[in-house]
């Protein structure tokens, strides 16, 4: 078949989502079944264990999820998890029976749900550590989407599907929040260049005019709006005191 990129790459990111569902590993079958229609050779195939490993996702074995975390990570998942320990076990058998209860819409039965999943909520986290986000906010999103999870259960087909649906609405909400973090610190990072800019060049006009330069002048040696400066003398507070007293600020 011929090679397409958009398939590959698609392949590779339910692969990265089954292996979450895994405890953060693969299997070598699992690898070469997904890209079989592509008959890759054993080089190529390593290739792509190499990219899963640098991943820190386990090929036949666990991967290690443990260091990605951060200091703050590791002192709140000792407190959390000590709470966690609290919380009565559960067997096999009466999980079975809660998901069985919680299908049938009985809502003890989706709180309890949802207290059973609290500490793979917590493994789940582990695997998004190192990208820019606390685990203790992955983990408040998490749970927060699998109670929602245990109230949408009539999209599940049947209870062998229930731990993965609610594990696929958990791994969303925190890839969603991740997406979102980074979208948030980008603008601030943007916004807080944009004000070194302005601060930048009206010193730098001001050291050549020795005085006070207008909005109009430093807009007009950025190829900017007197807006956009407006808007950088506003966001520091009009601590940037190389512009004079502008009555639209």
């Amino acid at each position: 078949m011929e090679f397409n990129q958009i398939n590959f790459a698609q392949i590779l990111e339910e692969l990265r989502d089954a292996a979450r569902l895994q405890g953060n590993m693969l299997t070598s079958e699992q690898i070469s079944e997904a890209f079989e229609q592509w008959q890759l050779d054993d080089g190529k195939l390593a290739l792509i264990h190499d990219y899963f490993r640098n991943n820190h996702i386990g090929i036949d074995e666990q991967g290690d999820v443990e260091e990605n975390l951060s200091g703050d990570d590791v002192n709140f998942l000792e407190m959390y998890l000590e709470e966690l320990r609290e919380l009565p076990p559960v067997s096999d058998g009466e999980k079975r029976a809660v998901i069985m209860s919680a299908l049938a819409g009985d809502g003890d039965a989706q709180a309890k749900l949802v207290e059973i999943f609290l500490p793979q909520v917590v493994e789940i986290s582990k695997l998004y550590a190192g990208q820019g986000a606390l685990v203790e906010d992955l983990i408040g999103e998490g749970n927060v989407a699998a109670a929602m999870a245990v109230t949408m259960l009539e999209c599940v087909e049947g209870i062998d599907e229930v731990e993965g649906f609610i594990g696929r609405m958990v791994m969303d909400a925190m890839e969603e929040y991740i997406s979102d973090d980074t979208g948030n610190r980008q603008i601030d990072e943007n916004v807080l260049n944009k004000v070194n800019e302005v601060n930048d060049k009206a010193k730098e006009l001001y050291d050549s005019f020795l005085r006070k330069v207008t909005v109009k002048e430093v807009a007009d040696e950025l190829g900017i709006t007197e807006e956009e400066v407006r808007e950088a003398m506003k966001i520091s507070a009009n601590h940037i005191e190389y512009i004079e007293n502008d009555l639209s600020v």
